[in-house]
């Protein structure tokens, strides 16, 4: 017999045709695995991140995904109006906003 025919086809089963749900426990487990470690904490983190751009208001410091440090000037449906250094202003889309200033420099003091 051809070595490929006898890994894949693996030794017969006392019992003849059993096996059934046994074989597929591990693709099983294998999925659990993914969703519990990945898929749920990616979600968790796009939640938050939306309900945080959601509650952007005028006067909050935020940190742009670029690393453009700024304070919302204006909120529209869609946009903010950031002041950069100076009497500069920036119109950024609200999926551009990382972070929020404040909570980033009592990270970096922890």
């Amino acid at each position: 017999m051809n070595i490929l025919h006898i890994l894949l086809m693996g030794q017969p089963s006392p019992e003849g045709e059993g096996g059934g749900i046994m074989s597929f426990l591990p693709l099983i487990l294998i999925i659990v695995v993914f969703y519990l470690f990945f898929i749920r904490p990616q979600m968790r983190k796009q939640k938050e991140q939306r309900k945080f751009r959601e509650t952007l208001q005028k006067g909050d410091k935020v940190v742009t995904i670029g690393g453009i440090h700024g304070k919302i000037l204006e909120v529209k449906e869609t946009t903010i109006v950031l002041q950069v250094d100076g009497e500069n202003r920036l119109t950024l889309e609200k999926s551009a906003i990382a972070a929020d200033k404040q909570s980033q420099l009592g990270e970096q003091r922890k």
